[in-house]
């Protein structure tokens, strides 16, 4: 796995087992090994700009990824004593325009099969949007079989996006679920963007935010932005956040710690509007995973926003690496030829199978 705000791969090994043959109808999983590893710097530079490459260039630098993760991988598996079934790759998104049918994500399938000699499953998102669907989020499918337990399932990466079950009856008078989710707002994209600006990767424990102070007119703005008043399905890509989100924020001369104090106000707002009590007073459990669970400022914010929830953050590993373990889930249900991406969630026309498979032929 590896996400928008470029802090490199995310290795997840782990073990499916479908329960649904018991009379469970779950899935459960066991994380037998995971690691994460920064990228170099020169290729994290190739990343952030790859949108504004030539067709040339874009096509050499899926080849020339796909060869370097594959590479990667396979160093992981001699590492850990890893002998996997398939690899499931998400690659490194570089266009998400969904209103167009558009999305790309990098990272040559078939350069990974050729150096790890696995069967390699990536291209999660394309047939999702080519059926009028968002290709996001894709986690909450995993959300609904691996951490059903909690009322929602938050992610604090580049960008927020939640996962919760919505119920209605039928005509039958039966409750039925459907999953719910979407993109709510950028996150660490912004964040780590202006952290780049001093030199540093992030804000550890959102220690410069927690020194500055809420423009409460820049805040305002943040939060009319007409994003945040459209229905689901949605989701954010760069484009948005690079054409609208940092010129606002850029529009007024602050110092850097109030830009990152006012958008921690301004994620912690959009998410707990977003998030709503149980019936009759109760408290509503929301899992946190992602970089910005580490931010202790952040959930600092999000809770005091959020006195009808109860922000529930897992170990390290669960932070670290669900999304990279739901990936491979989505490849677990590639393989079993069970749909992998929700509608309801997207908005497609019908659920599918998302993802392409690359044919290894034999490990070297």
């Amino acid at each position: 796995m590896s996400g928008t705000s470029l802090d490199g791969i995310d290795f997840c090994y782990v073990r499916f087992r479908n329960t649904e043959s018991e009379g469970t109808g779950k899935w459960s999983y066991e994380i037998l090994k995971a690691e994460d590893e920064p990228y170099p710097q020169e290729l994290k530079n190739k990343l952030n700009t790859a949108q504004n490459f030539s067709a040339v260039e874009y096509a050499r630098l899926n080849s020339d990824y796909g060869l370097y993760l594959g590479t990667r991988i396979r160093d992981f598996m001699k590492r850990s004593g890893a002998n996997p079934d398939f690899i499931a790759c998400h690659g490194q998104t570089i266009f998400h325009q969904p209103e167009i049918q558009f999305t790309g994500q990098i990272g040559s399938g078939a350069g990974i099969a050729a150096k790890t000699g696995v069967d390699t499953i990536c291209d999660f998102r394309t047939t999702d949007v080519a059926l009028g669907g968002q290709g996001a989020p894709l986690v909450p499918i995993g959300d609904r079989h691996l951490f059903g337990d909690y009322d929602y399932c938050l992610n604090l990466g580049g960008f927020s996006n939640i996962s919760f079950e919505s119920f209605k009856e039928s005509a039958g008078g039966r409750r039925i679920a459907t999953r719910t989710a979407f993109d709510i707002s950028p996150v660490n994209y912004v964040l780590n963007y202006y952290m780049r600006t001093i030199g540093k990767d992030y804000d550890r424990d959102g220690a410069l935010a927690r020194s500055g102070k809420i423009c409460r007119e820049l805040l305002d703005r943040l939060n009319n932005l007409p994003f945040y008043t459209q229905k689901g399905p949605k989701s954010l890509g760069r484009e948005w956040v690079e054409n609208d989100v940092i010129p606002l924020i850029e529009s007024y001369k602050l110092p850097i710690e109030d830009k990152l104090c006012t958008f921690c106000e301004h994620a912690a707002i959009q998410t707990s509007g977003n998030i709503k009590g149980k019936e009759g007073s109760g408290i509503s459990t929301v899992l946190v995973t992602g970089g910005g669970a580490f931010n202790k400022f952040l959930m600092e914010r999000f809770q005091a926003n959020a006195p009808q929830c109860k922000y529930v953050i897992p170990d390290a590993e669960t932070i670290n690496f669900k999304e990279a373990l739901i990936f491979a889930f989505l490849g677990a249900l590639y393989v079993a030829d069970i749909p992998n991406c929700m509608s309801s969630v997207t908005g497609a026309a019908y659920d599918c199978i998302g993802g392409a498979l690359y044919k290894a032929g034999g490990r070297q």
